[in-house]
C-alpha cells in the first residue's frame, strides 16, 4: 500500500522493521505472562488489546511519521498473546504434539496472514478508513472462540511466582540453562529469516507486476505457500532431527534466493520468488516452533517466558535482515537485495 502511494523502499523498509522490532523486543515484557494470573486470562486480555490497537495503527496509514510506532505497540501485545498460547499449550499437550503443533501454529499464522491481506487490501482501497479499521481490529478477536467454545486443557502448574518479588531469580536461572543459550544462539542467526518475504511485496514494479498481482500473490500465494511449507514439517521431522531439519531449510532456501539473482525480471520469476520465499520461511517458522515447544518441557513454570525468548531469538532475523534488506536494495537494487539475503542465509 505505501508503494502505491510512492513512499520510498528505504522508508518502507524502516517502518516495516520498526514494526516487526516488537516481535524481538517482546520477551523483555513476557515474564508477566508467568505471574499471578493464568495463560489463558493473559491470552485473552491481549487478544483485546491488539484488536484496540490494530485499530488505531489502520487509521494512521497516511500518518507515516506515527504509522511505525502503532504497528510496533500493535505487534507488541500481539507476540504476547502468541507466547501466552505458547506457553500454555506447550507446557500441557504431550511431547508427541512438539512438531505437529509447531506446524499447525505456523499454519494459522500463515495462513492468516494471506486472508487478512487480501481482506485489508481490499478495505483500504475500497472502502473508509474507518470501516476498514474497525474490521481488521476486530478480526484480532476471533481466536477468542477457541478459548470459549473448545476448552483447551489449563495450565494446571504452581505459578513461577504468584507476585514479581523474587521471580527475577527464576529468570536468571533460565538464562543460565545451556539448552536455551545454546538454542538462542541457533535461532538469532539469519540462516532462515527469509524476511524477502516483507519486501517483496514492494518491488513487483522492478518484474513489471501489476498492483492487483501482487495483491493475489500476496493472499493466495501466500497462504498456499504457507500451507506447504508448515505442513511439511511434521514429515521432515519422521526423517531426520528437527535440528538438521532447520538447518537444511535455511542453506537449500539461501540457494533458491542466490538463484534469484541470474534470473530474468519478469513476472513469472516474480512469482516464483514470492511464493518459494515464503514457502521456506512457513517451513522454517515451523520448524523452529517445534524446536521452541520441545525445549519447554511439561509443567514448566516459566513456559511462556521461555517461549517468548526463543521465539523473539527467532524473529530478531527477520527484523535486521529486513532493514539490511531494504538499504541493501536503496544501494545496489535487485542485485544488492538478493546477494544480501541469500548471502546471509548461507
Amino acid at each position: 500500500m505505501l508503494a502505491s502511494r510512492h513512499v520510498p523502499e528505504t522508508t518502507i523498509a524502516n517502518i516495516t522493521t520498526l514494526g516487526l522490532s516488537s516481535t524481538f523486543f517482546f520477551f523483555l515484557v513476557a515474564p508477566i505472562l508467568d505471574v499471578r494470573f493464568s495463560r489463558r486470562t493473559y491470552a485473552i486480555a491481549m487478544a483485546i488489546a491488539a484488536s484496540v490497537l490494530t485499530f488505531v495503527a489502520v487509521l494512521n496509514f497516511s500518518n507515516v511519521a506515527l504509522l511505525g510506532a502503532w504497528l510496533f505497540l500493535s505487534m507488541l501485545v500481539a507476540n504476547l498473546n502468541s507466547a501466552a498460547i505458547g506457553g500454555w499449550f506447550g507446557s500441557v499437550l504431550p511431547s508427541e504434539y512438539d512438531a505437529p503443533l509447531g506446524a499447525w501454529m505456523t499454519f494459522a499464522n500463515v495462513v492468516g496472514f494471506g486472508l487478512t491481506a487480501i481482506l485489508g487490501i481490499m478495505l483500504i482501497h475500497h472502502a473508509p478508513l474507518l470501516v476498514a479499521a474497525l474490521v481488521l481490529g476486530a478480526l484480532n478477536l476471533l481466536p477468542l472462540l477457541v478459548f470459549f467454545l473448545v476448552n483447551p486443557p489449563t495450565d494446571e502448574r504452581g505459578r513461577a511466582r504468584e507476585t514479581f518479588a523474587g521471580f527475577g531469580k527464576e529468570v536468571a536461572q533460565l538464562a543460565r540453562k545451556r539448552e536455551v543459550r545454546r538454542l538462542v544462539l541457533l535461532l538469532a542467526l539469519p540462516c532462515a529469516s527469509f524476511a524477502l518475504t516483507n519486501t517483496l511485496g514492494g518491488l513487483g514494479g522492478d518484474y513489471g507486476a501489476s498492483e492487483k498481482l501482487v495483491a493475489a500473490i500476496a493472499g493466495v500465494g501466500v497462504t498456499l505457500a504457507g500451507v506447504i511449507g508448515s505442513l511439511s514439517v511434521p514429515f521432515l521431522g519422521r526423517k531426520a532431527p528437527l535440528l538438521g531439519v532447520y538447518l537444511g531449510i535455511g542453506f537449500v532456501g539461501g540457494l533458491s534466493t542466490l538463484s534469484l539473482l541470474v534470473l530474468p525480471h519478469t513476472t513469472a520469476v516474480f512469482v516464483y520468488a514470492f511464493f518459494s520465499q515464503n514457502v521456506w520461511q512457513s517451513a522454517a517458522l515451523a520448524t523452529g516452533n517445534a524446536l521452541v515447544l520441545s525445549s519447554i518441557g511439561k509443567n514448566n513454570p516459566l513456559a511462556s517466558t521461555q517461549f517468548a525468548v526463543l521465539t523473539a531469538a527467532m524473529c530478531a532475523p527477520i527484523t535486521y535482515m529486513q532493514w539490511l534488506d531494504g538499504h541493501a536494495y536503496g544501494a545496489h537494487g535487485l542485485a544488492g537485495i538478493y546477494s544480501t539475503d541469500g548471502g546471509f542465509d548461507l
